[in-house]
């Protein structure tokens, strides 16, 4: 964990703004240079002030289709990345404001952020969070703004939950936030992945 000192902010700029794409194009190229890929990034305010948090996991976890248990990395890889990642923010300086730096595995309640992670991800338990602007009229299926199930993949850009008995088809583009859940009793152990 790393603590950076805050920087003059223009009156007009909120605390929690941050131009995420210029965000990405310093985070990146040092997490790959650690063989990890970026999964998510959190800048929120906690307790202790605010927190820039970046998920990484194993370089090619995607393409591989890696369980998060074989996609997870180790402590000295997220020292390290954190190391780097330091300095490199503090050049380009784009957070006007104190914050500490922490670097992690994501685990096993992952953020699902992109179509390849909902099709990566098939046959395991997720709780999607729709955005409020577009919900489905009451009373129809798949109207509620949170859907936890079994997550049955993406086709068309639409993603597939059930839940129970019913079927939710969300368009990938209404979802505001998805992540894995993990089911106690499981062992930990992943659903078993589907031939394709």
């Amino acid at each position: 964990m790393s603590s950076h000192s805050p920087s003059q902010r223009p009156p007009h700029q909120s605390r929690d703004a941050i131009d995420r794409a210029a965000l990405d194009r310093v985070l990146e190229p040092v997490v790959h240079a650690h063989g990890a890929e970026l999964v998510d990034v959190e800048f929120r305010p906690e307790r202790g002030g605010w927190v820039l948090r970046v998920f990484v996991e194993k370089a090619g976890a995607a393409e591989q289709g890696l369980s998060t248990r074989e996609a997870a990395v180790n402590l000295e890889l997220c020292a390290n990345v954190s190391r780097d990642l330091s300095p490199a923010l503090d050049v380009v300086d784009l957070i006007p404001h104190a914050y500490q730096l922490e670097v992690s595995s994501p685990g096993i309640e992952r953020p699902l952020r992109t179509e390849r992670d909902f099709a990566r991800f098939a046959g395991h338990k997720v709780r999607i969070k729709r955005r409020p602007e577009q919900p489905a009229p009451a009373g129809a299926p798949g109207g509620e703004r949170i859907v936890v199930g079994q997550l049955s993949g993406i086709d068309s850009g639409r993603v597939s939950v059930v839940e129970g008995k019913r079927t939710h088809e969300i368009p990938f583009s209404n979802i505001e936030a998805a992540r894995l859940v993990f089911e106690f009793g499981s062992g930990g152990r992943e659903p078993q992945q589907r031939k394709h």
